[in-house]
């Protein structure tokens, strides 16, 4: 006869109820749950909530942390939660949020004041975004193009829009019109009419289009969601040219590469000449919404009370934030650590792209990198993520990096070192293209070659 003893060892014994249940599946997150019923399917999201952010680095609701190299699409520049921007939310946020603008408050003039000073243009309209900026200057171009014996309400002979293949302006139904990739204008037709579309960096094809109807040439000055093309100087300097010789209006879209992203202040101004309208919006209020139209005096001349508003934008609170963030890019020098970074960026990718032969191209203006591969570039940034990494894809084979301005020589490194480990990884599920490469736009002047 066994002992009590003995059955325990031997498993004689039955075990209790508790253990042979099985084991409890995780609890579905209520979040992603109330994400995936109420909101409307315009994203395709991992299924990570993020909860918050220090410095260059983000962390989900799990706790896990992430290297962000990403920057909420070039909006967060200083990072998250930079102790100066905090404390002026804070202070700002207590005394008045919002005052509408039938009054002024005590920092868009000052705002003003200091993007003209950083463009070389004399005029300021605030808005809540970049969208809603290209709109606004759509309109005034119209406006411009009007001549004065041609009455409001009538067909304007100068009403056309000359805008760029490969472009990417917003997802106003304005925008939408001056975008070529037609996955996004499409589905919406028919759209603003009067729009043309100019081989990128084609001057002939420019001349050949350009005529006295144009109302304004419409560019990115750094293409981004089209991959990171630079517009080249010969472009620039003859869009310049035929603008000023047509009457017509040069609009320069900096909402992704000016404010510092470039390693200057704007982009074009490494030009010799200016555009009438630069857009500008993404990091102006340090990831607050804000965006601006700013102009020359001719272009402003044209305008009356009412003919152009808006209820939101140049907020008591989110100007503040904005001449705060200029300050602390000049006080902290940050225009000078972008070039350095993103020459360090560039070395680096440089070395990683002669061991990895699926990198066909890097592309680069300061913090404003795109690494083009012969594979499509989902799975990669997939890798990233499940290694602590935040990068993105666009137009399907371009791998795309904006990281904040604040970032240190250590933290390239890591960054490095991460991506050559989802290169060497993600590579093994990336699929090459049916058409065997994906095709650059028409026209473009390589930005840098690889190796």
């Amino acid at each position: 006869m066994m002992s009590a003893s003995s059955k325990k060892r031997s498993g004689g014994t039955r075990p209790l109820k508790a253990n042979r249940r099985p084991a409890s599946t995780p609890k579905a997150d209520a979040r992603l749950l109330d994400a995936e019923k109420f909101l409307l399917p315009t994203y395709k999201r991992p299924a990570v909530v993020m909860s918050h952010g220090r410095g260059a680095y983000v962390y989900d609701s799990t706790g896990k942390k992430y290297l962000d190299f990403l920057g909420g699409i070039a909006v967060n520049a200083l990072g998250h939660a930079h102790p100066r921007i905090v404390k002026v939310i804070c202070r700002e946020a207590a005394r008045a949020i919002h005052l509408s603008n039938l009054y002024h408050n005590e920092f868009q003039g000052p705002l003003a004041r200091k993007l003209a000073e950083w463009s070389g243009l004399d005029r300021v309209f605030f808005t809540n975004s970049g969208t809603e900026a290209i709109d606004g200057a759509m309109k005034l171009a119209r406006l411009v193009g009007r001549a004065a014996e041609e009455p409001p309400g009538a067909p304007a002979k100068k009403y056309r829009f000359l805008a760029l293949e490969n472009s990417f302006h917003g997802r106003t139904f304005g925008a939408i019109s001056v975008t070529s990739t037609e996955k996004y204008r499409l589905p919406f037709a028919p759209v603003v009419p009067g729009v043309e579309f100019v081989r990128f960096n084609d001057v002939a094809d420019l001349e050949a289009k350009m005529d006295g109807t144009v109302c304004a040439i419409l560019l990115e000055t750094v293409q981004g969601e089209g991959g990171i093309y630079p517009v080249s100087e010969a472009f620039w300097n003859r869009a310049r040219a035929l603008a000023t010789q047509h009457g017509s209006l040069l609009i320069a879209d900096e909402i992704q590469c000016g404010l510092g992203r470039t390693g200057r202040n704007f982009a074009y101004q490494k030009f010799s000449s200016k555009p009438d309208i630069l857009l500008i919006a993404k990091p102006l209020a340090a990831g607050l919404p804000l965006g601006a139209i700013l102009t020359t005096e001719a272009v402003a001349s044209r305008v009356s009370p009412g003919m152009h508003g808006t209820t939101f934008g140049g907020g008591p609170l989110v100007c503040a934030v904005a001449l705060e963030f200029l300050e602390i890019v000049e006080d902290e020098k940050l225009l000078e650590n972008i070039r350095l970074r993103g020459a360090e960026l560039r070395e680096g990718l440089a070395k990683l792209a002669a061991r990895f032969d699926f990198i066909r191209e890097i592309r680069a203006e300061g913090l404003m990198v795109g690494v083009e591969l012969s594979v499509e570039g989902a799975p990669f940034v997939n890798e990233a993520l499940q290694r602590g990494l935040l990068i993105n894809c666009t137009h399907d084979f371009t791998l795309r990096f904006l990281p904040p301005f604040i970032i240190t020589r250590a933290q390239v490194r890591e960054f490095l070192r991460l991506l050559e480990l989802v290169l060497a990884n993600a590579s093994k599920q990336a699929s090459v293209p049916d058409s065997g490469k994906p095709e650059a736009p028409q026209g473009v002047a390589q930005a840098a070659a690889r190796g």
